[in-house]
């Protein structure tokens, strides 16, 4: 069992920035960024795996930046030029590989792993 614990959401007015990490209690191959408006579906943003290949989400490439530190088993997101549509609940998830890949997107609800979420942090961005 893995347990993952986000921070660092709050805040911020638009053009600004903000860093989200995610502490995880043990060791998974694969991790990533979800988030989700209330009454609407949870969005994949960005993903990494142990090797520091990242994929990012169209409406947050050349913004985000995922970055791990395995030492510490934490990832983190860093947010740059935020606008009031990335106001949301951030999540950050974690999974094993399967066949030698990470999923990416919505391959995270129907990976053949487990697969962990955390409880989340929110970002607020006002115009």
């Amino acid at each position: 069992q893995v347990q993952l614990v986000e921070s660092g959401g709050g805040s911020v007015q638009a053009g600004g920035s903000l860093r989200l990490s995610c502490s995880a209690s043990g060791y998974t191959y694969c991790m990533g960024w979800f988030r989700q408006v209330e009454g609407k579906e949870r969005e994949g943003i960005a993903f990494i795996d142990r090797e520091g290949r990242t994929t990012y989400g169209d409406s947050v490439k050349g913004r985000f930046t995922i970055t791990e530190d395995n030492a510490k088993n934490t990832l983190y997101l860093q947010m740059n030029s935020l606008k009031p549509e990335d106001t949301a609940m951030y999540y950050c998830a974690a999974s094993g590989m399967w066949n030698g890949d990470c999923p990416t997107g919505v391959m995270w609800y129907k990976w053949p792993r487990k697969t962990y979420w955390g409880r989340g942090t929110q970002v607020t961005v006002s115009s």
